[in-house]
This record gives C-alpha cells, sequence and structure tokens, in this order.
C-alpha cells in the first residue's frame, strides 16, 4: 500500500514535471476519453491534458484567457450533468458545476464575464458566473434537443440550434430579464450554425437532410435553403472575411468548402473517420478540423484549400476553442 502510494506520487511529479507552461495564446482541444488539450499552435505540440467530465463535447474560454469551460455532455445511455472549470495557467480543474436536475449540457457562448449553455435534456439555455460559481438564470426554449448557442455582439439576441424540432430559436431581449421567442423552421436536424461576420445572417447546417437554411436575423426567417449533398452535418463555420463557409460531414468523412456569394462548391476534402468541430485561426489563414474517429485535428490552408498539417490532441478530438491570456 505504502509502495503503491510512494509510485503514485512520484508519477504524478513527474506528469506535472514534464508539462510545459500554457502559451499566451492556446488551441484547446476536447478529447472525448475525458480531457482536455492545450496545444501550442506555434509548435502544435499538446503542452498539457487536464482531466474533465465524461464524454466532454464542447469547449469555450473566458475574455481574458485564464478560464476554459467544459460541457460534460455524458456517455451512451448516463447523461451528464456537469461543467468543468479550468484554471489554463494552473493546468487544472478548478470546479465540477453540478447542474442537476438538468442534463446533457452541450452549446457554449461566453459573454460579458458569464458562461452560457444548453441542456439538451431540459430544452434549456442557462448562464453560469464564474465569480460566485453558481448558475444564476435559466430561459426555457420549448424546443427539442437544444444543441449549440450563441450571443450576439451587443448581448441583445440569443440564437440557438434545435435539432428535434427542426428550428433556429431567436431570443430577443425586451427588458432587464425579459426575453421573447421566435422559432423559426428550418431544415430537418439543424446542427451547427454560424453567424456571417456582419451579424445580418445565421446559416445552420441541417444534418438529416443534406442542406443549408440561410436565416435572416432581422427579419426572423428564412430567406434561402440550398443543398449541400452531405450525408450528416455536423459545424457549419465563416472564415474570418465571410467568403468561404466551412461544413464538416460526420457521415461521409469530408470538409465541404463553399463560396459565400455564389453558392458554388469549391472542394469536398476526405479527412478521415467523423470530422466533427471546426475552429478558424483568427487571421483567416488556416482552419482547425477535428477528426473525431482518427483521432487526430486536420490543419487546412485556407488560401490553396489543402491539409497543411495534423495535431494528435488525443482519444475522440471535438469541440475547440481559442484562449488568449491577457
Amino acid at each position: 500500500m505504502a509502495i503503491s502510494t510512494l509510485l503514485s506520487a512520484a508519477l504524478a511529479a513527474a506528469l506535472s514535471l514534464c508539462a510545459a507552461e500554457t502559451p499566451v495564446r492556446s488551441l484547446l482541444v476536447l478529447d472525448k476519453e475525458g480531457a482536455l488539450a492545450i496545444v501550442d499552435p506555434a509548435t502544435r505540440e499538446v503542452v498539457a491534458k487536464v482531466r474533465t467530465g465524461d464524454d466532454p463535447h464542447e469547449v469555450v474560454a473566458s475574455s481574458d484567457g485564464r478560464l476554459a469551460f467544459v460541457s460534460n455532455y455524458g456517455a451512451g445511455a448516463t447523461p451528464g450533468h456537469t461543467l468543468s472549470v479550468i484554471d489554463l495557467a494552473a493546468q487544472k480543474e478548478v470546479h465540477r458545476v453540478d447542474l442537476a436536475p438538468l442534463s446533457r449540457p452541450h452549446g457554449l457562448d461566453f459573454a460579458a464575464g458569464k458562461l452560457y449553455f444548453t441542456c439538451e435534456a431540459n430544452k434549456v439555455v442557462g448562464r453560469y458566473d464564474p465569480a460566485s460559481n453558481l448558475v444564476d438564470w435559466i430561459l426555457g426554449t420549448g424546443q427539442n434537443t437544444t444543441h449549440m448557442v450563441r450571443l450576439s455582439a451587443d448581448l441583445n439576441q440569443i440564437y440557438t440550434a434545435n435539432i428535434g424540432s427542426d428550428s433556429i430559436s431567436i431570443f430577443t431581449r425586451t427588458g432587464a430579464a425579459d426575453w421573447t421567442q421566435v422559432a423559426v423552421p428550418v431544415g430537418k436536424g439543424p446542427e451547427g450554425f454560424d453567424i456571417t461576420p456582419d451579424g445580418k445572417e445565421l446559416w445552420a447546417a441541417n444534418s438529416r437532410d443534406g442542406s443549408v437554411s440561410v436565416v435572416n436575423l432581422a427579419e426572423k426567417r428564412v430567406t434561402h435553403t440550398f443543398r449541400v449533398g452531405t450525408s450528416r452535418s455536423n459545424r457549419l463555420k465563416f472564415t474570418p472575411d465571410g467568403k468561404l463557409v466551412l461544413i464538416s460531414d460526420l457521415d461521409a468523412g469530408e470538409l465541404v468548402i463553399y463560396d459565400r456569394a455564389t453558392l458554388r462548391q469549391l472542394k469536398r476534402m476526405p479527412l478521415g473517420r467523423q470530422p466533427a468541430g471546426i475552429l478558424m485561426d483568427p487571421d483567416g489563414a488556416l482552419a482547425y478540423v477535428a477528426v473525431t474517429g482518427d483521432n487526430f485535428v486536420a490543419i487546412v490552408d485556407l488560401k490553396t484549400l489543402e491539409l497543411s498539417g495534423r495535431i494528435q490532441p488525443g482519444t475522440g478530438p471535438d469541440g475547440m476553442a481559442w484562449a488568449v491570456r491577457q
């Protein structure tokens, strides 16, 4: 017993000594094995790994780049009901926030010092305050499988993708604590979505019918739906200049790239098994795509539309985010 304890302590100390300092600008990659990988984007090497809850899906960083927040979705038939709060400099989980009776936390966004999250099983958007370590607000969507969440730049609108109800919810602030909702019908199974850089449109990737719906946010209605021929789209992201839109096709193993202005398909890039999360480099040079089934992150050159490298973060990479320490 004593020898085992000493060996465990020695191993923990060795791992601690091996961990490199968290870079000022870090790439955060979630592994579904239950860990957050902190990656130095300059070297493309993992500098540290931090344990999370079971089967984490999404990650986001605080505005000052000091904290990361992880939604622990849960594996298989066992729903997750926690959020992990991770100190990136210390490279450790500092809080495991219990959301029960809420479960299946998924989408995340960080705004005005607080974390917004969805819980699919309960059809809600919630808000967590890191300063008090409390969930201080919950808003029901009334829509099935509320999956992803995003706030507008002015914080006066909240958008969610609702897979089971084939809708995009647009919540508009009408008072200090009051919101009105318009549930916009889109295609079948909207999952990933993004807002155009000018803030005027929301594009939803409909995972069950191979289409993309374009929602005019001022008019709160679909203005156009077009086919992209995906087997099961997972995420959709615009390049920072808004000229290209990238869609990961989970079942086909491809990254599909479209010209936004012409809606012309530019490329279908085979990446491997189950490409999922997409993250853009803020300077617009690279895109990062988590290839969950093959345990790597593909790096795509956005000028040549060619694969330019890989990162090996661990088992089952999915959600990704940038953290820039201030």
